[in-house]
C-alpha cells in the first residue's frame, strides 16, 4: 500500500476517518498496488468502470482524474467535508467496459 498522505489522490480533499484501499489494477486482474481513497470516491470509480476497463486503461490516477465523469464528480465534491457520504447512484445503462 502506498503510504498515506492524508489527502485523497482522486479528489485532493483531506481524508477523513473512513478510507478505503483501491487497487490501481484490480486484484482480480493481478494488481497489488493500492492507494487510500474516500469511500465515496472509491465507489464512484467502481460504479463507472468494470475491472477490465480499470486494468486496461484506467489504472493510473491521472487517467482516472481526466475522465469527464470523474472530473465532474470531483468538482461537485469540492468543498464538502472529508467524511461526506452520499449513496453512489449507478450509471444509466450499466458500467463502461
Amino acid at each position: 500500500m502506498r503510504e498515506s498522505t492524508d489527502i485523497c489522490p482522486l479528489c485532493d480533499r483531506p481524508l477523513g476517518r473512513r478510507r478505503e484501499a483501491h487497487h490501481l489494477i484490480p486484484k482480480a486482474r493481478g494488481g497489488t498496488e493500492t492507494v487510500w481513497l474516500h469511500p465515496i470516491c472509491h465507489r464512484k470509480i467502481h460504479s463507472l468502470f468494470d475491472n477490465a476497463t480499470l486494468a486496461r486503461t484506467h489504472h493510473r490516477l491521472d487517467t482516472l482524474r481526466q475522465d469527464g465523469d470523474i472530473a465532474a464528480f470531483t468538482r461537485w465534491l469540492r468543498g464538502k467535508p472529508p467524511d461526506f457520504h452520499r449513496r453512489t447512484a449507478p450509471r444509466r445503462g450499466g458500467r463502461r467496459g
